[in-house]
């Protein structure tokens, strides 16, 4: 029986191990030297010249929405509208920075609606952080232009969006600000690491100290012209900043992130062409379907668990993203009714590098064995 993973990262080994040596041979495994380097090759890649490199999407939201309160005087307790078909993680983010998140409905994209956006839109409501669900771009025009009305931020959780485009745009390009996921099985994968993209020089310098405990300025550029070891500590900050390590491993990996995001398009065409839509399932389809970087490959069908358990026992892993977020204690207070049925409903096919034809003609097959 054959054992197929959901996700299993591929690296170009020789080439993240090269890049690794030069920071153990020099000495400098953290913040600077090679995070250096891939904020602005990532910069680069993206258009923008304001890349923060962190330790994670999560900690990369939290920091931008600190520097947000500081620079626009956001009160605790306002409000950030956001997606309950999420990771945890980023409405967590939300609730740490002492901000509100308020759950807008999605549709079948299941991506936020502009419409379910405009009813929760409140004089408490400061941004709105879109998710675009396994690159999908669905609505995100929309949404801008709702936002550019209401005067509200528009923040991209870009964590499945590494090179996902739209109308040959990188999708940060078409928000205020975004946060990345470089997390293991990403489309960009280092182990976990993240970026954040400000608009501003000032901004960007208040989350460079910001993340690294408030201090005016990091390790590395105190070393340059000699260890200068007094620097003040003008915030109470956090220790977010990425490091050298996952730095070096993400500056390979980018520059194949085109080519392997093409692959999962490729993959994504192979399960349509082996798997016609029925009345039993279909697929998730996304707006930017040519440029979307297609880190989901996404089905809604029927008796979810049950397939969910026949594939396993076939060996194929699946996953479902995701359980959303008003099922947790603390956000139960907010039901989001689409939501909450298109959850029983989804499922996620293995999705990665490593899968050949036979593997998908293995899954699909055994899809519509299941529904005979």
């Amino acid at each position: 029986m054959k054992t197929i993973q959901l996700f299993a990262p591929t690296f170009e080994i020789d080439e993240c191990l090269e890049e690794i040596r030069k920071c153990l041979e020099l000495g400098w495994t953290g913040i600077g030297f090679k995070t250096n380097e891939f904020e602005n090759e990532f910069g680069k890649y993206i258009n923008s010249k304001l890349c923060h490199f962190v330790n994670s999407n999560t900690n990369g939201i939290h920091l931008l929405l600190e520097v947000l309160k500081r620079k626009y005087n956001w009160k605790n307790g306002d409000e950030v509208i956001t997606s309950p078909l999420t990771f945890v993680s980023a409405n967590h983010s939300i609730l740490h920075s002492g901000l509100s998140p308020i759950f807008a409905d999605i549709d079948d994209s299941l991506c936020m609606t502009p419409e379910s956006i405009q009813s929760k839109i409140t004089s408490n409501t400061k941004a709105v952080m879109y998710v675009c669900i396994g690159g999908n771009a669905s609505h995100l025009l929309a949404v801008k232009r709702l936002c550019e009305e209401h005067g509200l931020k528009l923040i991209l959780d870009a964590a499945h969006s590494a090179g996902s485009r739209l109308n040959n745009k990188h999708l940060s390009e078409l928000s205020d600000y975004s946060i990345y996921s470089f997390q293991a099985v990403k489309n960009l994968p280092s182990a976990d690491s993240g970026m954040v993209v400000f608009q501003t020089a000032e901004e960007d310098e208040l989350a460079r100290q910001l993340s690294w405990c408030g201090i005016n300025k990091d390790t590395y550029s105190r070393s340059k012209d000699g260890y200068k070891w007094l620097y003040d500590v003008n915030e109470v900050g956090f220790k977010y900043h990425g490091n050298s390590i996952m730095a070096s491993i993400a500056l390979v990996q980018l520059k194949y992130l085109d080519r392997d995001n093409a692959v999962r398009r490729n993959i994504n065409e192979l399960y349509k062409s082996k798997l016609h839509p029925t009345a039993h399932f279909d697929f998730i389809k996304h707006s930017n379907e040519s440029e979307s970087s297609r880190h989901l490959i996404q089905l809604t069908c029927e008796r979810r668990d049950e397939l969910i358990e026949y594939l396993s026992a076939n060996g194929i892993g699946t996953g479902v993203h995701y359980v959303p977020n008003n099922k947790y204690p603390m956000y139960k207070h907010m039901p989001t009714p689409y939501a909450q049925a298109k959850y029983l409903e989804i499922i996620s096919l293995p999705n990665h590098l490593r899968l050949e034809e036979d593997d998908i003609i293995y899954i699909t097959d055994h899809i519509k064995k299941f529904y005979k």
